[in-house]
């Protein structure tokens, strides 16, 4: 995040770093009827034009969701995590309640950058050796990819929900029910599936099948979602009305919560796949402890700029700040 000592601009740019918003690049979404009926969003223009404020995603989709937002009135916070939550329906292998990120945040009015960490912890009982696997002789890791991706074991608590409470509390005007109905919307209706969703899904099939829920989900007829096809996750749409009526309570405790655990701790692996798939030590104290912490942010001079980023548990305000002196 770039400030001039000497100016300070009252637009609101909205861009999220890490997970909680993904890849950057300005989208001006465009309406596409679909054969099924509806319109959907899937238009990407690599240069927008306009004034007042700015969203910036992937997805035209989630873009939309954003500016919208901002055009009924709502500030960048609002914008960001309507946006974030979009991105968990239409992006759901680079974002996701199930993770976590960080958020970097500016107020014009007040000339304050903020950051929230909301990165995902380990559990609190995860032992040393959790990545050994006990069945090797001698004990040898288990392999990233895909023994270890598809398993309990590389599970961390939840962090994305809480960030995207604090930041509305902190900064935003919305509820987390206000800020989370588009996407609701958005995960029940559908979108439209490109090229890259349908190659992740692929890339992921062998992980996919080893699980009902998640074969039926993203491979429907044992293949992944045609291109020019609507993809829903009406599953996902329940996920958001539990947290727009009970807040993040309805995650970190509660039924779900012990969805999550059991899921963790005794993976539904088909008895015919392959993959070891070890279960993990998330427990419901773990979730019922998280909490996004409020960090100050980094700050190095460039050149009569300041410039802020993300502290550690992120690596990326220290390296571009390091880069920055360098140069």
């Amino acid at each position: 995040m770039l400030r001039r000592r000497t100016h300070r601009s009252s637009v609101a740019a909205v861009a999220a770093l890490a997970t909680c918003l993904g890849g950057l690049g300005l989208t001006n979404a465009h309406a596409k009827a679909h054969p099924g009926g509806g319109k959907y969003y899937t238009t990407k223009t690599p240069t927008s034009v306009g004034s007042g404020g700015a969203v910036s995603s992937v997805d035209p989709e989630a873009s939309k969701i954003g500016r919208d937002v901002l055009r009924r009135g709502g500030n960048a916070a609002d914008a960001i995590i309507a946006t974030a939550a979009a991105l968990g329906v239409t992006e759901p292998y680079s974002s996701g309640i199930g993770g976590g990120g960080f958020l970097v945040y500016y107020d014009a009015k007040s000339g304050k950058v903020s950051t929230i960490d909301g990165r995902e912890t380990a559990p609190a009982s995860m032992p040393p050796d959790a990545f050994i696997d006990p069945n090797s002789s001698p004990p040898e890791p288990y392999r990233f990819s895909p023994e270890l991706v598809t398993s309990g074991v590389s599970v961390g608590t939840p962090g994305t929900p809480a960030t995207w409470d604090q930041a509305l509390r902190r900064f935003g005007t919305l509820s987390l029910k206000k800020a989370l109905h588009p996407a609701t919307r958005l995960a029940a209706r559908g979108f439209v599936v490109d090229s890259t969703f349908r190659q992740q899904t692929l890339d992921n099939a062998a992980r996919f099948r080893a699980f009902d829920s998640t074969r039926d989900l993203f491979l429907p007829g044992g293949d992944a979602p045609r291109v020019g096809s609507v993809f829903r996750n009406p599953d996902l749409a329940a996920t958001y009305k539990l947290l727009s009526k009970k807040g993040i309570a309805g995650f970190y405790s509660g039924p779900l919560a012990d969805e999550i655990v059991k899921t963790v701790q005794e993976p539904p692996k088909r008895p015919d796949t392959d993959l070891p798939v070890p279960p993990g030590f998330l427990e419901k104290s773990d979730l019922a402890a998280y909490r996004a912490i409020g960090r100050e942010p980094t700050h190095v001079d460039y050149r009569g700029l300041d410039v802020y980023g993300m502290p550690p548990s992120s690596s990326g305000g220290t390296t571009v700040g390091e880069a920055l002196n360098i140069l």
